[in-house]
């Protein structure tokens, strides 16, 4: 057990407690930390307007990426668990989008979504659609674009949920369907909670990326905005903010503008939100997942 002891102390622990203490100070990585007390918070939650814009584009994109999500991937799982031939292959197709880079996958989008050269724009100009949205160069279509990033990407979940079902006993289905159920009636009296457990994980796993969604707003708004001529982040979350999420935000404070107590203290709120988040959906998990084994 040693080398995980040790890996664990120096790669968690230490920096946990580090970040912890630097909460508290004035802290530019350049010159030794300052005391400062409760200053950083203060300063969040009272004189940092750009706090509450990342909290409310994070709580937008949970809202509405981490449901549609859900509903793709188990629409998209349900289509392959359907007996045809050609499965496994319908099966690999729709998962190789998950091996693919999340730094190419951004910039191949913002290829994709070019308003001016894009092939999506252009298709939609070809159907009679005058003026296509400006994806992300817009402040209400960047996070859209987002959102059809990350959809593109479900193939991980599929294949979760695609084991769920692919797990519920037929003999639930010939009884309801015996009894006189739909399709309708299978699906939600028999399915869905069947696969409930299934849909308590991917949920309580997109609430956490949800709060920790970096990579693909980073990427594409730094594409879009190209070189900033005004420093590493100046442009970085546009446009309008639009795409500036907490944890993106958190990276401009600690890495950009090298206020790096301040973006402890942020980390060190970001930590509590995520756990009440999970512990409320874990509390709530009571009333709608079920198990075969019965409750637990």
């Amino acid at each position: 057990m040693l080398p995980w002891i040790i890996g664990f102390s120096v790669f968690i622990a230490y920096p946990m407690i580090a970040s912890f203490y630097y909460s508290f100070t004035n802290y530019d990585l350049l010159e030794d930390p300052t005391f400062v007390g409760l200053q950083n918070y203060r300063f969040m939650f009272t004189k940092d307007p750009m706090f509450w814009q990342a909290m409310r584009n994070t709580l937008w994109i949970i809202g509405v990426g981490v449901p549609l999500q859900i509903v793709t991937s188990l629409s998209l799982a349900w289509l392959l668990s359907r007996p045809k031939g050609g499965s496994r292959y319908y099966r690999t197709i729709l998962f190789l989008p998950t091996m693919i880079p999340p730094v190419a996958a951004a910039l191949g989008f913002v290829f994709l979504f070019n308003p001016a050269t894009g092939p999506i724009n252009q298709g939609l100009q070809s159907l009679g659609m005058d003026n296509p949205p400006l994806w992300f160069y817009s402040a209400f279509w960047s996070k859209w674009g987002l959102v059809f990033l990350s959809l593109w990407g479900v193939g991980q979940t599929m294949m979760i949920f695609l084991a769920g079902l692919l797990d519920v006993p037929r003999q639930l289905y010939e009884a309801a369907e015996i009894e006189g159920a739909g399709a309708w009636q299978r699906f939600r009296f028999v399915t869905l909670p069947m696969i409930s457990p299934v849909i308590f994980f991917s949920v309580v796993i997109g609430v956490i990326a949800g709060f920790q969604y970096f990579t693909q707003a980073y990427v594409a708004s730094f594409a879009v905005s190209g070189q900033p001529t005004g420093g590493a982040a100046s442009n970085i979350g546009g446009p309008e903010e639009s795409t500036l999420f907490y944890s993106l935000h958190l990276y401009i404070k600690g890495f950009a503008h090298f206020q790096m107590g301040y973006a402890s203290a942020m980390a060190w709120i970001l930590f509590l939100i995520i756990m009440a988040c999970t512990i409320v959906i874990i509390r709530t998990s009571r009333r709608w997942v079920h198990y075969q084994g019965g409750l637990r």
